[in-house]
């Protein structure tokens, strides 16, 4: 169990990392980001900060000379990476967790091992097996590559018509995935925390709206039934447990309407890290998803989160972020703003929270 004035340390300096240190600050503890950009916008709050590439031997054994534990912040930190630190320090979560997760094969057979439901799906690796997965999964489908895809990027949909060879080339002929299209009723998200000790705690089922592949808005309680809910929060915890995990994850689920009437939870991705769908408890719970994965990193007890009302997360995408002024005036808003230079078009730039007390 660390004490107060410890130093965690951070791979990845995006606003996750930002809003890791700021958790971590507010309980007494000390942030050093490790970073390979020099404008990373967790630097501005971190008490230390490295600015190397992830295979740089000698920059990651000073960084975990500095350091009392380490954690990461994105789940494309190179798993090879987080191994060589693991021999120096714990790292969680277990670097075994983030190979698992940065496959989509491998997750979805982890997931599907559990006997938890997910879309069909198949691999793809030649245009042989391209052929073949369509054969087997149908159309619609989605072919999505096994690494390194991310608010849409690394897929393409496979509609009736669409030549299932061309749509592999356009992705590099890399290793992929095919996964068959799911009608969904709603996108919903379960983000959960594990201790040391194995404790499990849940915050409440989260529904997310995406636009163009990026999460626009999300919205708790989700407009499901409380026996959706349990059963939604059961499932995270499962894979949690399973994982042996240490930290915050997020299960993004599928809810799908059955032909009886009934609905049905689908698995569709995990985050092993904080994720954006959470970060409404930051202003509306008594405990945010970003001190829950300090606290577990650190050994030390998780909080009981209690919601504050009904709460609306709404990201700031590009120049939306520029509006302050609409922002700052509205009553009741609570503004994020990550630090970010360049409103790029599809960049996150800050969110704003809304707490309702109906």
């Amino acid at each position: 169990m660390l004490k107060p004035l410890a130093t965690i340390g951070i791979l990845g300096g995006g606003q996750l990392g930002r809003m890791l240190a700021m958790a971590a600050a507010r309980l007494g503890l000390r942030c050093h980001i490790y970073s390979p950009e020099a404008n990373s916008c967790a630097f501005d709050v971190a008490h230390a900060t490295t600015v190397a590439r992830y295979d740089d031997a000698a920059a990651l054994a000073r960084f975990a000379a500095s350091v009392d534990v380490v954690t990461y912040e994105f789940e494309n930190v190179p798993a090879r990476t987080a191994a060589i630190l693991a021999t120096q320090h714990k790292v969680f979560p277990d670097p075994a967790v983030l190979a698992k997760t940065q496959d989509r094969l491998i997750e979805k057979q982890f997931v599907t091992s559990l006997g938890i439901a997910t879309a069909p799906f198949a691999p793809v690796g030649t245009a042989e097996e391209a052929e073949a997965a369509v054969r087997q999964i149908g159309r619609p489908a989605v072919l999505k590559t096994r690494r390194l895809g991310y608010d849409g990027k690394g897929q393409v949909k496979i509609g009736p018509d669409d030549d299932i060879a061309a749509a592999w080339t356009k992705l590099g002929k890399a290793e992929c995935i095919l996964e068959g299209f799911v009608p969904f009723e709603r996108e919903v998200s379960v983000i959960a925390a594990r201790a040391q000790d194995g404790t499990v705690s849940c915050f409440d089922v989260t529904e997310n709206e995406h636009r163009n592949h990026i999460l626009y808005r999300s919205s708790v309680p989700a407009n499901i039934s409380p026996a959706l809910a349990t059963a939604a929060i059961d499932i995270a915890g499962r894979i949690a447990s399973a994982f042996d995990y240490v930290g915050v994850l997020a299960v993004e689920m599928f809810v799908r309407p059955k032909n009886n009437g009934a609905e049905v939870l689908l698995v569709n991705e995990i985050a092993p890290r904080v994720h954006n769908s959470g970060h409404w408890t930051i202003d509306g719970a008594s405990v945010s998803q970003f001190e829950q994965h300090i606290r577990a990193v650190a050994g030390w007890p998780l909080g009981v989160p209690v919601r504050h009302g009904r709460v609306e997360m709404t990201n700031l995408i590009g120049a939306e972020a520029a509006d302050l002024g609409d922002w700052l005036t509205e009553p009741g808003a609570c503004l994020h703003l990550y630090g970010k230079a360049n409103p790029r078009p599809g960049r996150k730039m800050g969110h704003i929270t809304r707490i309702f007390h109906d």
